[in-house]
């Protein structure tokens, strides 16, 4: 059968096809006793209609794939044939089932080499989807143990058939379509000699599943962040700041978001407030206010229905100065993340020290994590977030030429391509000619993410003016990310060398 001659289609089938799909099935099984009786395929297609799926070249049934709904705790651990299909043909079927189970797959003889059976796999992985099933489970027979029996086990077969070492019909044929080996079933068919009355455990995970809850209770699959790309302007008072604060969550809660994003030291205008005789005298008299503006920024938080991530602001403990983000979460709960990397001028001139830990934060639209400017440029803190399942990065920046805000850009897109994460940065403008060292600002905001085919070309979801005070909003797909991490096109996450090197953090 040709390619160019071939018409196909895919479709549910009907009891009224059992004579082609008897004729499908003895081609395939004449050593197991051919096709299954037809009141079998009755009882299939009456009580799982959508599982019964055939594949037509024109009018002639060439391909089928057969499933039933069964409870994935007890079907994930070992079971036989019989346990599926009695010995009367019944076939087990549990409407209320969390899994679909695959029974066969056939394909006609002249079809075979179209990859037809990947296209039944995948119409079969749709259908898990639609209907928000854990997983598919499968038996899997491995039809050329009999060939090698006497040189090796049933599990270093099956490891030399995943290394491609040796060819399984079906068991290379379902690795190849992302099944994992769960685990080896032991007399699953006794009379499959070919088998030797083994089987595998196969599974496919549907990453999309959401577990059945309330609606109060489920995550956003849809999470909406606005970033504020703030200007830096002389203020009067206290007073003058938290109103420029409390308008921009105010906006940007009007817009339904999920998380407003403020940038680093974005409390600086308050160090105009009164002179200093250096820059260190000026950033402690600044972290004065810090907790007055974290405590505000918290009760804003939970009266715009809205996380804040409140940029970055001095704190001090003791003697020592500490750059520091905090997490308002709209609950009232605050997290914090201190700057772990302290640049030159902050070590020499506002004498900073740096954090000791980085965390992921569980929020009720994402886990989320902070990194604070210089910090992004450090790959080992972004996978040490990723490996406890970051989704989302907030980095409030602040950089005073285009070079320096270019290293915090490229550095951010890199996480959000290596981590497999959406990466939001959010920087300060415009200038405070009262305030040494903080007479010139350049930043573009923008969020990021992942290169791949769900996501922009360029990997950009949107980006501010530069330069220009404003708010920037874009809806994060949560489920993206899911597809990515187990069906992208790399697999960064997943394909790192941990058999080679890791990070280890010390503390």
């Amino acid at each position: 059968m040709s390619i160019e001659e071939a018409r196909l289609k895919i479709c549910n089938l009907s009891l009224d096809q059992y004579p082609q799909i008897k004729a499908l099935m003895d081609e395939a099984y004449p050593e197991l006793g051919g096709a299954w009786p037809e009141h079998t395929l009755a009882h299939l297609i009456s009580e799982f209609p959508e599982g019964q799926i055939g594949i037509y070249d024109d009018e002639e049934l060439v391909g089928i794939a057969l499933s039933v709904q069964v409870n994935y705790a007890r079907f994930s651990n070992p079971h036989t044939y019989e346990d599926i299909v009695d010995s009367n043909d019944r076939v087990v079927s549990d409407p209320n089932g969390d899994a679909l189970y695959g029974l066969d797959v056939v394909i006609k003889q002249s079809h075979r080499g179209l990859r037809l059976g990947r296209r039944l796999y995948e119409a079969r992985k749709e259908l898990c989807r639609q209907y928000n099933m854990k997983a598919i489970l499968a038996g899997g027979r491995i039809p050329n143990y009999h060939n090698y029996k006497a040189d090796m086990n049933p599990m270093e077969y099956i490891a030399k058939v995943a290394g491609k070492e040796i060819y399984d019909p079906i068991l290379s044929f379902q690795l190849s379509n992302d099944f994992t080996v769960k685990r080896l079933l032991r007399r699953y068919l006794p009379e499959d000699e070919e088998s030797v009355g083994y089987a595998t455990l196969l599974e496919w995970d549907n990453i999309l599943y959401e577990p059945e809850q309330t609606v109060i209770g489920s995550r956003k699959s849809i999470v909406r962040v606005g970033a504020v790309q703030w200007q830096l302007r002389s203020v009067r008072s206290l007073q003058d700041l938290l109103d420029q604060v409390e308008f921009f969550v105010d906006a940007v809660s009007d817009y339904k978001s999920d998380f407003i994003v403020f940038p680093e030291l974005f409390s600086a205008p308050l160090m105009g407030l009164d002179e200093h005789r250096s820059q260190t005298e000026a950033i402690r008299f600044l972290a004065k206010y810090t907790e007055i503006v974290r405590d505000k920024m918290s009760q804003m938080a939970i009266e715009y229905n809205a996380n804040i991530i409140a940029g970055s602001m001095p704190l001090s403990e003791g003697d020592k100065l500490f750059n520091v983000s905090y997490l308002c979460h709209r609950s009232g709960r605050i997290d914090e993340q201190r700057k772990i990397h302290i640049t030159p001028h902050e070590k020499n001139d506002w004498v900073f020290h740096g954090g000791d830990k980085v965390n992921v934060f569980e929020t009720d639209a994402g886990r989320v994590g902070i990194l604070i400017c210089y910090d992004v440029e450090f790959p080992e803190l972004s996978r040490i977030l990723a490996e406890k399942q970051l989704e989302i990065l907030f980095v409030p920046f602040w950089t005073d030429t285009k070079n320096s805000y270019l290293r915090v850009r490229h550095c951010a897109q890199a996480r959000a391509v290596e981590n497999e994460c959406y990466v939001v940065i959010a920087g300060n403008v415009g200038n405070l000619p009262r305030v040494e060292s903080l007479d010139v600002q350049y930043s573009q905001s923008a969020v990021l993410t992942p290169s791949d085919f769900p996501f922009p070309h360029d990997a950009i979801l949107s980006e501010a003016t530069p330069n220009t005070e404003m708010l920037l909003f874009s809806d994060l797909d949560m489920s993206k990310l899911k597809i990515l991490h187990s069906e992208g096109s790399v697999r960064n996450l997943k394909d790192r060398r941990k058999d080679l090197y890791d990070i280890v953090v010390k503390k």
